[in-house]
């Protein structure tokens, strides 16, 4: 069996990690604690924050966020901890109200608190909300799911992705004889900002790489719409041969009853989802979305090493029944993240920890290897795009053939913007409109 690097090793080569450990969940020491000895001695805790709603519209999702989390936390805790310290979570529920308990929530946990981190968030909604707050306190938020770009702070990991590593390959794919050669796109999304700039990206897109695509409707809808039947008649009637869907939360089971209702099926108009997985296909009926797509990173069908025993790892401790989607594992990977990011700063200073991360940490994640770019604190990652099975799991029909660096300013849609925190920072282009 091979041993871990060592505490010196891993400063000579920062992105040294050991797949075993970290896949097999078998040590928090991502980095090699190695030093670390047990002792009856009281040791202070390291507190940080969890920051997802667990009631209301986004409860489908940011629940599990929530689970997976507190898993990868006990996990740590059961191995030594971080620097020998346990890390003490401190939940809070902003009750996916985006514009007041979200930011109210996040100043508790950096003020009132104390905490030295947080994970949370869902909608760019929310992550807008608090930004300020953690530049205001200069601490990090870990922000886990995909998202529609055009940001970039200091203060942010962002551990999901951005639309050149997710959706554009999944439109690529769909333009192509694979895919089926798809050209009349139908979009269709709450109505907030992750919508609306995706839109305004993948119009951009299609522009600049297949002129002919038709962008054939556009539809938004409140947080927790029930009433699709308006929106999905459109939908026929715009004689589509695809959709994108980008509605968020418990509206997704709405959308897709209605769906099936008026007749249209994965074989007539597939929908391609960005931002459902295995989680919110738990209240669906399998017939009502077996055949339909999403675009993501990672897959609990993912046939990878240390995937499956990732998996039962989370059943034993949250159910049999429990499944894995793309945002839970970067959930996971975000704590493993900031824990290697402390142990190798030696630190749980922000300062020191975002040096850390600056060193292009990578780790083998239960999806496929990551690692930090050290420019814009996102991750590079590898495009996947699943079909729905009758077990509402996935059947892999497409993968990106190389890991993905993230460019949160794609320059078809965003002239002049590019974010290098090693160089000059973030720099702004022309202004964008960007319009529903």
């Amino acid at each position: 069996m091979a041993s871990s690097p060592t505490t010196s090793e891993l400063a000579a080569d920062p992105s040294r990690i050991s797949r075993r450990r970290f896949v097999g969940g078998m040590a928090a020491s991502v980095l090699g604690a190695s030093g670390c000895s047990r002792t009856t001695k009281a040791v202070e805790p390291i507190n940080v924050g969890i920051l997802h709603s667990q009631t209301g519209t986004m409860a489908i999702s940011e629940t599990s966020l929530r689970d997976m989390e507190l898993f990868a936390i006990d996990e740590i805790n059961a191995a030594g901890g971080v620097l020998s310290r346990p890390i003490k979570p401190v939940v809070k529920n902003p009750k996916s109200r985006f514009d007041d308990l979200f930011p109210r929530r996040a100043r508790q946990l950096l003020d009132e608190e104390d905490v030295v981190a947080v994970f949370g968030c869902w909608t760019s909604a929310s992550r807008k909300a608090v930004k300020p707050i953690f530049e205001e306190y200069d601490r990090l938020l870990f922000y886990p799911v995909q998202y529609e770009g055009n940001e970039c702070s200091p203060n942010i990991v962002y551990t999901g992705t951005v639309p050149n590593q997710q959706v554009f390959p999944a439109l690529d794919w769909l333009r192509s004889l694979s895919g089926g050669a798809k050209r009349r796109f139908f979009l269709v999304g709450t109505d907030y900002v992750f919508p609306w700039t995706l839109s305004h990206l993948i119009t951009n897109h299609f522009k600049a790489t297949y002129p002919d695509t038709e962008i054939v409707g556009k539809s938004y809808c409140p947080f927790g719409e029930k009433d699709f039947e308006r929106v999905v008649t459109q939908i026929g009637e715009s004689e589509a041969d695809v959709v994108i869907n980008m509605i968020n939360g418990d509206s997704n089971l709405y959308f897709y009853t209605e769906l099936a209702r008026q007749g249209i099926t994965s074989d007539d108009v597939p929908v391609l989802a960005t931002s459902i997985g295995e989680d919110e296909l738990r209240g669906l009926l399998p017939e009502l979305v077996e055949g339909h797509l999403a675009a993501a990173n990672y897959f609990q069908s993912v046939e990878r090493e240390g995937n499956h025993d990732f998996i039962e790892r989370f059943r034993r401790e949250h159910g049999e029944d429990r499944v894995i989607s793309d945002p839970m594992e970067a959930a996971y990977v975000s704590v493993y993240l900031w824990k290697a990011a402390v142990e190798l700063a030696g630190s749980t200073d922000t300062e020191a920890v975002r040096k850390a991360l600056g060193t292009q940490i990578q780790i083998d994640a239960p999806g496929g290897r990551v690692h930090v770019d050290k420019r814009n604190q996102h991750l590079a990652k590898r495009c996947r795009v699943g079909k729905i099975r009758s077990d509402r799991q996935f059947d892999i029909v497409y993968e990106a053939p190389r890991i993905l660096t993230p460019d949160p300013f794609p320059q078809t849609s965003f002239p002049g913007w590019r974010c290098d925190w090693t160089n000059d920072g973030l720099v702004e282009g022309d202004p964008v409109r960007i319009e529903p």
